[in-house]
C-alpha cells in the first residue's frame, strides 16, 4: 500500500522513462536485425523485461546494464525454438506484436501469460495472421492465451483494420516481412505509427500512401543504435496535474512528439491549459522535446474519432481533468479501453464516483461533470493497472484526505520511478 497525501502544486523539472512502445520495438526488431544494436535509455519497466525475456528464451543474446541493452541480432530467421514455454507477462504489446514476428518463423512456440493477459483478445492479430498462413491454437480456438504458434511460410496480406489498433497493424506488418510479396494494411484512423518509421531506420522500405502502409517481404533488417525517447504517456500524468492544480509550472524534458501520440497536449490546449511545446531535436525520424504546463482554469471539451487513437492511453487521467474542468466532458469512440490491463472505463467511472465526481459510463466512453469541489480520500485499487495506479495517486492532488493505493507496484510496469518523480515536483 502507497499513501498518498494531498499536497503543495507541482514545480520543477523532469525526464521521464523511455518510451514503451518504442522500447518493445527496438528489441524485437534489433532481434531480426544482422549485427548488434545498442539502445539507450531502455524503459525496464516490467512489460519491456517480458520482451526481453521472450527474445532470450528464443536464443538471441541479450545485455542490460540499467537502461543500456545490448542486443546480438541473428537475422530474420536466426529465432531458435524455445525449450519452455514463453512467458509474456502482463503485456499486449509484446503478445499481440510477437505473434506476428513468430507467424513466419519456421518454429514451434508456446505463449502464455499472466491472469489479466490471458482474458484480452488476441484474435484480433491471430486472424489476420492466419490468413496469411500461421497457424495457432490455443483458449477459445485461439482466441486467448496460453497460444500454441507453428510458423509457416507466409503469403502477403491486403488488411483493412476493423478497429484502430496500432498492434495489429505492427503484428501483420512484422508477418509481412516473412511473406513472400507485398503485404498492406489500410487503418480508417491513422494510429501510432512507431512500427513504420523504426522499420525505416532498421532498413526496411516501407510505403505509405493514405492511409495504407505496405511493404515487401523478405527484406534484410541492418543493426542500429536507437536512443529511446521520453514517453509521452508516462509524462501525461505530470503534465494533467500540472494542467489543474492551480499555481503549478513544470517541464517535462526530451519527450517523443511523435504526432501520433500528441493528443494529449492537444486536449489539454483545447481545454484552456497554459502549455507550451518546443521540439528541440530529432532521434531518427522521431521528434523529441520539452514540455512546459502551468496550472489553468479549464473548460470542458468533447473528445471522439480521430482524438482517441492519439490519446488511447492517456484517457484515464484526462478523464480526472475533467472532473476538475468547467462543464461537461463528453468521451465517445474509445470502448478500445474495455480491453486493457483492466475494463479501464469501468475502473475509470468506479474510481472516480467514489472520489464524489459525477460521472457516468457508457458502451464507448463516459460523461464527466466537472467540479471545484474536493475529491474524497480513501482507500483505493490499482485494479493491477499502471495507469489506473496513477491516475489515482495524481488525484490524491486534489483530495481532503489522505489516498490509501493498494496493488502500486502495478505502476512499475511502465514507469518505475513514478513517486520519485512526484516527490521531486511536489518539493519543487
Amino acid at each position: 500500500m502507497h499513501i498518498l497525501k494531498r499536497v503543495s502544486p507541482l514545480s520543477g523539472t523532469i525526464t521521464v522513462p523511455g518510451d514503451k512502445s518504442i522500447s518493445h520495438r527496438s528489441i524485437m526488431l534489433s532481434a531480426l536485425a544482422e549485427g548488434t544494436s545498442t539502445i539507450t535509455n531502455f524503459l525496464t519497466g516490467e512489460d519491456c523485461l517480458s520482451t526481453i525475456d521472450a527474445f532470450r528464451k528464443m536464443g538471441i543474446s541479450i545485455q542490460r546494464d540499467h537502461s543500456t541493452v545490448t542486443v546480438h541480432g541473428e537475422g530474420l530467421y536466426g529465432l531458435k525454438e524455445s525449450m519452455e514455454p514463453i512467458n509474456l507477462g502482463n503485456s499486449g504489446t509484446t503478445a499481440r506484436l510477437i505473434l506476428g514476428i513468430l507467424a513466419g518463423t519456421p518454429n514451434h512456440y508456446c505463449l502464455y501469460g499472466d491472469t489479466s493477459l490471458s482474458v484480452r483478445p488476441m484474435d484480433r492479430v491471430t486472424v489476420p495472421l492466419s490468413k496469411m498462413g500461421a497457424r495457432f491454437d490455443g483458449n477459445q480456438e485461439g482466441r486467448l492465451l496460453p497460444l500454441s504458434v507453428r510458423g509457416q511460410e507466409l503469403t502477403p496480406l491486403d488488411y483493412t483494420l476493423p478497429i484502430n489498433s496500432a498492434q495489429v497493424k505492427s503484428a501483420i506488418l512484422l508477418g509481412g516481412l516473412f511473406a513472400d510479396g507485398t503485404t498492406k494494411v489500410t487503418e480508417p484512423v491513422p494510429t501510432r505509427d512507431h512500427t513504420e518509421r523504426m522499420l525505416k531506420g532498421y532498413g526496411v522500405k516501407v510505403k505509405k500512401e493514405h492511409n495504407t502502409i505496405s511493404l515487401d517481404g523478405k527484406q534484410t533488417l541492418y543493426a542500429m543504435d536507437v536512443e529511446v525517447p521520453g514517453d509521452i504517456s508516462s509524462a501525461a500524468f505530470f503534465l494533467c496535474a500540472a494542467a489543474m492544480k492551480e499555481g503549478s509550472d513544470i517541464v517535462v524534458k526530451d519527450i517523443g512528439l511523435n504526432p501520433t501520440r500528441t493528443g494529449v497536449l492537444d486536449m489539454l490546449e483545447r481545454m484552456g491549459a497554459s502549455i507550451s511545446i518546443q521540439v528541440t531535436r530529432h532521434i531518427g525520424d522521431e521528434p523529441i522535446g520539452d514540455v512546459t504546463v502551468k496550472g489553468s482554469n479549464l473548460s470542458a471539451i468533447s473528445i471522439s474519432g480521430e482524438d482517441i487513437p492519439r490519446l488511447i492511453d492517456e484517457l484515464p487521467i484526462l478523464a480526472l481533468v475533467a472532473s476538475q474542468a468547467k462543464g461537461k466532458t463528453v468521451i465517445t469512440d474509445a470502448q478500445e479501453l474495455r480491453y486493457k490491463e483492466t475494463d479501464r472505463i469501468q475502473a475509470v467511472v468506479d474510481t472516480l464516483q467514489q472520489m464524489g465526481v459525477e460521472i457516468e459510463g457508457t458502451e464507448d466512453g463516459m460523461v464527466i461533470h466537472g467540479s471545484t469541489k474536493p475529491l474524497q480520500g480513501g482507500t483505493y485499487h490499482s485494479f493491477k493497472d499502471h495507469r489506473i495506479g496513477m491516475m489515482i495517486a495524481v488525484a490524491s492532488l486534489l483530495t481532503e484526505d489522505d489516498i490509501h493505493l493498494q496493488e502500486a507496484d502495478a505502476i512499475n510496469i511502465s514507469y518505475p520511478n513514478f513517486f520519485e518523480h512526484m516527490d521531486s515536483l511536489l518539493k519543487g
